[in-house]
């Protein structure tokens, strides 16, 4: 056990994909630390080119802009991304979606809205929405948006991916520990510099500072998707700024879901489709899939779990 007394915990925070992004490492030195820091952001930079439907030149925003028109041929990497995308959707009903970038914002989480929109409005609002639209091509490695006016994003997905290729790097070069939290979207491997498990919180829903439990993860991943942030109240229901794609509305009835899984881009995206499932639909997904847990809080703030969660009921 000598060694581990030599070892030393490097955490930096940075600005990436245009969220926060904490990366700790567990290293030799100071130095060594901050040189593997530097190489998994310069990993989450080439993943966010590749994805971004923000930066006009990558292959993303080449696909929205032939939606309609024509396929376009893409990368290995984001033909697979894609591809694993649409098998979530139809795991998730619709629930999860790429292609919800279509919808047309009618809602505002700025405390204006003071009447829903009418239906006519949600209606036209999903009316490019659809992740059957996406066609994919293997032979040929294309993408194709069959809508005129439809669009893919990965905010639901992408900070996951990015989060787990960061880690698949430092783990090729020898980094024996370390945890990445791509804005809550958290994976880790290995232990702390004191041989300890890396352990995540579960925020209480009814204050964002008080953790409810704390769950150790091992080789593992979690992330959550919560009503915290942004949502209105109108007619004293609370609803949450997630949209739901199959319907045009926002979703209600559930405050915050986490999911573990091996990955952080399986927690990223079931997160927000457990959310949008609902409790009863959402934990009757997880409790089908192999090596996910899920713990959800109701809007009543119950907490419900998969079967496979064991929760240290702590303050």
């Amino acid at each position: 056990m000598a060694q581990d007394a030599q070892l030393v915990t490097v955490h930096k925070a940075m600005e990436l994909m245009g969220s926060r992004f904490d990366i700790t490492v567990v290293a030799s030195s100071e130095e060594i630390g901050s040189i593997n820091i530097d190489e998994a952001s310069a990993e989450i930079k080439r993943i966010e080119k590749l994805i971004s439907s923000w930066d006009v030149e990558s292959e993303t925003s080449l696909i929205n802009l032939n939606a309609g028109l024509k396929p376009v041929k893409v990368s290995d990497e984001l033909f697979s991304l894609i591809e694993r995308s649409i098998q979530i959707s139809e795991l998730s009903d619709g629930a999860f979606d790429i292609s919800y970038a279509s919808l047309d914002n009618i809602w505002k989480f700025d405390g204006s809205i003071k009447e829903m929109p009418s239906e006519i409005e949600v209606k036209n609002s999903i009316a490019n929405v659809g992740y059957r639209n996406i066609v994919l091509n293997e032979v040929d490695q294309t993408v194709f948006l069959s809508k005129k006016g439809m669009k893919i994003s990965f905010g639901a997905i992408g900070k996951g991916y990015a989060a787990d290729k960061a880690k698949e790097l430092l783990i090729s070069k020898q980094v024996v520990g370390g945890i990445i939290n791509a804005a809550g979207d958290l994976t880790t491997w290995g232990t702390k510099a004191n041989g300890q498990k890396w352990l995540v919180g579960i925020a209480n829903p009814l204050s964002e500072e008080r953790i409810f439990s704390w769950l150790p993860i091992v080789e593992s991943s979690v992330a959550t998707s919560g009503n915290y942030e942004k949502h209105f109240i109108l007619n004293g229901i609370k609803y949450s700024h997630i949209i739901d794609p199959r319907t045009g509305y926002p979703s209600t009835g559930v405050n915050s879901v986490s999911i573990f899984a091996k990955s952080a881009e399986t927690c990223d995206a079931l997160a927000t489709a457990v959310y949008l499932l609902g409790k009863d639909k959402g934990l009757d997904l997880i409790n089908q899939l192999g090596g996910i847990e899920v713990v959800l809080i109701d809007s009543l703030n119950q907490v419900h779990k998969s079967s496979g969660i064991l929760l240290d009921q702590g303050e």
